[in-house]
C-alpha cells in the first residue's frame, strides 16, 4: 500500500528516519513530502492533501469537537517546547512581566495554533492573564489560515483582529503598533508573512530575560512539557485497512529509539572525554520525549482543558475521541 506522508520538520531526529526509509512501516510503502508545518495544517485541515501527516494538536481537538471526523490521531508527538518562554516584547513597551500584557497590543500568528494555545493557557494558570486581557492581532489571512479552513470566530470577551496585508507581525513590532507578540515565526511557506529578525533587533528583548530558566521553573512546579504536533491518518483509510494505524506506530517508536540511541552515543563521548558529569550522563538516559497516550496524558488533557477554557472547542474533548482506538495503551 502506498500512501503519501508528510512531516513539517525534517530536521527533527525523532522523525528523520521514517523519512529517509531508514525505518519503514510494515504493508506501506511511505511517499515523503516535507512542508512547512504552518502550510502543512493548512491544506491538510482545507484540501486533506496527505494520507498521512504531522497536525497541530489544537486544530485537531476543534475539528473532532466540531464534526470534522477525516482524521485519526496516531499518539506520535514530533515537537515539544515551552512556548510561553519565547514571547516578544519591545522594550520601550513597559511590559516587564506578565502580568504587563494585560490591555497590550499582541500579535499572534494564528489564534488557534496550538503554541498560542499553550501559551494563553501558561499565561492564564500561572500569571493570572487571561485571554480576554490582551487584544490580539493575527496575521494569517482568512483564505491561508487554519482559522479561516475550519470557519473558527473569535471567542466571546476575546477581541482578535486581522492585520491587514501590506502590514505583519514584524513591521508591526518594530513601528510599535504592537507591543509584543505570542510567538514569532519567518521561515518561508505560503501562510506566515513575516520576514524582520526580532529576536536580534535592538528594540526587541524577550518578556523572560532567562528562558531556559522559566522553562526549568515551570517544568519542575507542573511537569508538563508542552506538545505541539501530533500525527494524524485519514478516516477512511483506517476504516479499509485498521492494520495500518499500528504499523504506523511501530515505525515511529523505531524512529525514536534510533534518536535516543544517538543522543546516548553523544553523551557518552561527552562524559569519557570528561565534559559530562557522570549525573548529566544519567539525566540524559531517560528520553522526555515519548509517544504514546498514557505517558502524555496529562499533557494532552492539559491541552484539550485550555481549549475548552479558551472557547476554542465547545466542550471538553475527551483523548479517546481524538486518537485511534487501537492506539490505546494503558
Amino acid at each position: 500500500m502506498k500512501l503519501q506522508l508528510s512531516i513539517g520538520m525534517a530536521s527533527n531526529p525523532r522523525t528523520w528516519p521514517v523519512l529517509d526509509g531508514q525505518v519503514t512501516a510494515d504493508g506501506i510503502e511511505l511517499i515523503p513530502s516535507v512542508v512547512h508545518p504552518s502550510e502543512l495544517f493548512w491544506r491538510q485541515l482545507r484540501f486533506a492533501d496527505f494520507d498521512v501527516s504531522e497536525m497541530s494538536f489544537s486544530s485537531l481537538m476543534m475539528a473532532r469537537a466540531n464534526g470534522d471526523n477525516r482524521w485519526v490521531g496516531l499518539p506520535v508527538f514530533t515537537t515539544r517546547r515551552f512556548f510561553h518562554t519565547e514571547i516578544l516584547v519591545r522594550r520601550d513597551s513597559g511590559i516587564e512581566t506578565p502580568a504587563d500584557l494585560k490591555g497590550r497590543r499582541v500579535g499572534v500568528p494564528e489564534y488557534q495554533q496550538t503554541a498560542a494555545l499553550w501559551t494563553r493557557g501558561i499565561l492564564q494558570h500561572e500569571f493570572g492573564v487571561a485571554p480576554k486581557d490582551m487584544e490580539f492581532w493575527m496575521e494569517r489571512m482568512p483564505s491561508h489560515s487554519h482559522r479561516g479552513a475550519m470557519g473558527f470566530t473569535s471567542p466571546a470577551g476575546v477581541t482578535i483582529h486581522q492585520i491587514p496585508p501590506e502590514k505583519n507581525i514584524g513591521t508591526m513590532m518594530l513601528s510599535g503598533e504592537l507591543e509584543a507578540t505570542l510567538l514569532y515565526i519567518v521561515n518561508p511557506n505560503l501562510i506566515d508573512r513575516s520576514t524582520a529578525d526580532l529576536w536580534h533587533h535592538p528594540d526587541i528583548k524577550p518578556l523572560f530575560a532567562d528562558t531556559q530558566a522559566e522553562g526549568v521553573r515551570y517544568y519542575r512546579k507542573t511537569g508538563i512539557y508542552p506538545i505541539n504536533h501530533g500525527m494524524v491518518i485519514k478516516r477512511e483509510i483506517v476504516e479499509k485497512h485498521p492494520w495500518t494505524v499500528l504499523n504506523l506506530l511501530k515505525a515511529f517508536e523505531s524512529a525514536n529509539e534510533i534518536a535516543n540511541r544517538q543522543r546516548l552515543e553523544h553523551a557518552s563521548y561527552h562524559l569519557a572525554a570528561g565534559l559530562l558529569p557522570k549525573e548529566a550522563n544519567e539525566a540524559l538516559a531517560t528520553s522526555i520525549v515519548t509517544h504514546g497516550i498514557a505517558t502524555n496524558r496529562h499533557v494532552l488533557e492539559t491541552a484539550a482543558q485550555y481549549s475548552f477554557e479558551q472557547g476554542l472547542t465547545p466542550r471538553l474533548v475527551k483523548l479517546e475521541e481524538v486518537f485511534a482506538a487501537s492506539a490505546k495503551d494503558e
